[in-house]
């Protein structure tokens, strides 16, 4: 990636959170070093443009549970592109991660190894548990790598939820790199540490829920939000 490069970011995107996908959003922008090519991973309009066909699933715990999978696609199997889910606050440049990558690598998660705490999500969804649960709500793609390559939307529309989420489609471990705690730090599953986490995820509800004003960094998303909001009325 030079430096004129825009890295490709697609954050999931549910119609039930838009805030949480503009926050998203902003955090990541705010603190970007350089360029941020980032898009919201909708459903629908990929649906439209008929690379997502699988049929609706209404016990799917979000709209991008598997269009996510299409993020190196989407990007042109262009370097490094990155999904991740909208209940996200990112307090540092995502350069400082990308610029550390091993080309050598497939993609890079936090290769979190936990059971969830709490048996019902945000909006009263089902938690499910499974191996490697949480590995696919931050993922930066490899699209050098030929198994890379291979995740087309024809296996996306066909693969099985596990064989996608356990990144079955990669054949060796070792071809899986470990990004560090910070980088997906599960609010709520690990306690909170002295200092802020590169990536917050809110992974059980965040602060634009109603119920779930109180969580651990709970503040910095509402700040993020409000300086959000004040730029957005500005640009009114």
């Amino acid at each position: 990636m030079t430096m004129t490069d825009a890295a490709k970011v697609f954050v999931g995107y549910d119609t039930r959170e838009d805030i949480a996908w503009q926050v998203c959003r902003f955090s990541l922008d705010r603190h970007k070093s350089r360029p941020l090519a980032i898009h919201p991973l909708k459903q629908a309009t990929l649906r439209e443009l008929g690379l997502y066909t699988r049929p609706l699933d209404a016990n799917a715990t979000t709209e991008f549970s598997l269009t996510r999978f299409l993020t190196p696609y989407l990007a042109h199997f262009d370097g490094w592109s990155i999904f991740v889910d909208c209940d996200f606050l990112f307090s540092r440049d995502i350069y400082s991660l990308l610029d550390t990558l091993d080309p050598a690598k497939a993609v890079y998660v936090v290769q979190h190894d936990y059971s969830p705490s709490k048996t019902i999500k945000m909006d009263g969804k089902q938690q499910t548990v499974y191996p490697r649960k949480n590995w696919s709500s931050f993922i930066v793609f490899n699209g050098r790598n030929e198994h890379v390559k291979a995740l087309t939307p024809d296996v996306v529309n066909s693969a099985t939820p596990a064989y996608l989420h356990r990144f079955s489609w990669i054949p060796d471990d070792d071809l899986i790199g470990a990004l560090d705690l910070e980088w997906n730090f599960l609010e709520g599953e690990y306690h909170k540490p002295d200092t802020v986490p590169a990536a917050i995820h809110y992974t059980n509800g965040g602060p634009w829920f109603e119920n779930w004003q109180n969580v651990d960094f709970g503040d910095l998303w509402l700040a993020e939000r409000d300086r959000y909001l004040k730029i957005a009325e500005a640009a009114e």
